[in-house]
C-alpha cells in the first residue's frame, strides 16, 4: 500500500559505528530497560541509554535523570532479557550546580538471581566527562549505579556498558535461494532512499528507545461511538498484528527481546461523546485536527520529538507516543510508515476477530522500514506480504527482509 514518504524527510541522521575498534566489545546499554530509585517528574531515566553523549554535564539539549529533591542513596538499573557479560561501565554524571551534583561517591551492582553484588573497583568522578570503570568480567541481566549524595540530588546523564560479545555467532543465514533476491532488495532500498541506514525514527529505534515497548496513539477518524470493549478490542489487534513481526526476530542475530508489549495510550476524537467509558485509562486529546482528521498532541509525539524530553507534552515523557493508529472512515487500502499507520475504521473493526489483519500487518512493515513492491520483483518471489496483495500474512522471504534491515541497523544499538 502507498506509504508516507514525507515524513522521512523530517529527521535526518547519521549511521553510527560500532563504539569500539574491537568489534567483540560492544555498548549494550541501549537494548536495556532502564529504571531507578526515584525520577524528578519532569526528568526521564531513559535518559541513561539513550545512546546520546553529552556535551557537559550540565546538559539543557537532551534528557537527563535527575532525582531532585531526593538525596541519600538513589540509583539506576539497566535491565536486559538475556544475560551480558559486562567488563566496564562508563558513566557521565549530572551537575547542573544547583540541585543536581556530583555525588559523594558511588559504585556498581550486579545481580546474582538472588541479590545485588557489589563490583570491586576505583570509582572516578569528575564533571564534564565520561567516568569508566573496569573490573573482571560479570555475566548479568540487571545493572545498578549506586549514587551516595553528598551536597546535594544526585543524576546521570548516560552509562555505557561494555559487554565481550566475542564468541557469539552471527545468525544471519538466510535459506540459499533467498540470498540473491534478499540483495537485490537491500540494493533497491539504498539506490531510492540515500538516508535509509541514517534515518533514525523506524519501528526499531522506538523500541530501542523504549527498552523494548511501542506506545500507540489512535486518530479515531470516523463518527462511530467507541465502547470500552471496542476499545480494548482495537489494541489487542494492534499488539497481536505488531508481535507477528517481532516474533519473526526473537532470538535472531542479537535481537534483544523475546517479546515487545504494544500499548495504546491515547485516544484522538472530533466528539469526546464518541468515547463511551470514563476512566482514566487512556490519555484523551479532543478537537486537535490535522490533514482535517483528529490528531493526538504533537508534542507528546515521537515523530515531532525524538530527544525523548517532550517538554511541552501534558503529563511529561510517560505521556508519550511513537506512533499513530489512523483509523479513517470509508478509507479503503492503507498507508504506514515511521509515523505508524492509517486503515479504514470499519476494515479493522471488521477484522478484529482475524489471526491476519493483513492491510495493517503490511502497513507496519513499513514502520520497520519495509518497501512497497508496486513496479518490480525480486528474482524468483512472486508472493510476499510486502508486495501489496499477493499474500495475506508474513511469508519466509518478509521475515528475512525484517532481518535483514536489522542487520544493517543492530550496529547503532550497540549490537
Amino acid at each position: 500500500m502507498r506509504r508516507l514518504l514525507a515524513v522521512f524527510a523530517l529527521v535526518a541522521g547519521f549511521l553510527l559505528a560500532p563504539a569500539h575498534a574491537d568489534a567483540a566489545v560492544m555498548d549494550v546499554a541501549p537494548s536495556a530497560t532502564a529504571s531507578a530509585s526515584y525520577t524528578s517528574p519532569w526528568e526521564s531515566v531513559a535518559a541513561v541509554n539513550d545512546g546520546i553523549d553529552p556535551a557537559r554535564s550540565d546538559e539543557t539539549q537532551n534528557r537527563r535523570w535527575g532525582t531532585w529533591p531526593e538525596a541519600g542513596e538513589q540509583w539506576a538499573q539497566l535491565t536486559w532479557p538475556s544475560a551480558q557479560t559486562i567488563s566496564s561501565v562508563q558513566v557521565y554524571f549530572f551537575d547542573d550546580g544547583g540541585g543536581v551534583r556530583l555525588p559523594a561517591s558511588w559504585k556498581l551492582e550486579s545481580w546474582n538471581g538472588a541479590a545485588y553484588d557489589d563490583i570491586p573497583a576505583a570509582y572516578p568522578i569528575a564533571a564534564d566527562t565520561y567516568n569508566t570503570v573496569t573490573f573482571p568480567a560479570v555475566t548479568t541481566t540487571r545493572l545498578r549505579v549506586v549514587l551516595r549524595s553528598g551536597q546535594a540530588s544526585v543524576g546521570l546523564l548516560e552509562i555505557k556498558a561494555l559487554a565481550d560479545t566475542a564468541g557469539q555467532q552471527s545468525t544471519w543465514s538466510p535459506p540459499a535461494d533467498l540470498v540473491a533476491p534478499l540483495d537485490e532488495v537491500r540494493r533497491h532500498a539504498e539506490s531510492v532512499n540515500p538516508d535509509l541506514y541514517g534515518y533514525r525514527n523506524y519501528a526499531w529505534d522506538q523500541i530501542m528507545a523504549n527498552g523494548g515497548s511501542v506506545d500507540y496513539c489512535v486518530r479515531w477518524d470516523s463518527g462511530a461511538p467507541v465502547s470500552a470493549e471496542l476499545r480494548d478490542k482495537i489494541e489487542a489487534a494492534l499488539a497481536r498484528s505488531f508481535k507477528k513481526w517481532t516474533d519473526v526476530m526473537a532470538g535472531h542475530n542479537g535481537w534483544p527481546y523475546a517479546d515487545v508489549p504494544v500499548k495504546v495510550v491515547g485516544w484522538a476524537v472530533r466528539d469526546r461523546s464518541l468515547l463511551q467509558w470514563n476512566d482514566d485509562s487512556v490519555d484523551v486529546y479532543v478537537g486537535d485536527l490535522s490533514e482535517n482528521a483528529p490528531q493526538c498532541a504533537e508534542p507528546c509525539g515521537r515523530l515531532f520529538d525524538q530527544s525523548g524530553a517532550y517538554p511541552n507534552c501534558p503529563g511529561g515523557p510517560s505521556h508519550h507516543y511513537d506512533m499513530s493508529l489512523w483509523l479513517t472512515e470509508g478509507m479503503s487500502g492503507g498507508m504506514g510508515g515511521a509515523w505508524g499507520q492509517r486503515v479504514g475504521s470499519e476494515y479493522l473493526v471488521d477484522n478484529l476477530g482475524s489471526d491476519d489483519i493483513h492491510i495493517l500487518l503490511h502497513e507496519i512493515g513499513h514502520s520497520f522500514g519495509l518497501d512497497d513492491f508496486y513496479d518490480w520483483t525480486p528474482a524468483g518471489q512472486c508472493c510476499f506480504l510486502m508486495k501489496a496483495g499477493s499474500a495475506t500474512s508474513i511469508t519466509e522471504f518478509d521475515a528475512w527482509m525484517l532481518r535483514d534491515v536489522w542487520r544493517h541497523l543492530k550496529n547503532r544499538y550497540g549490537y
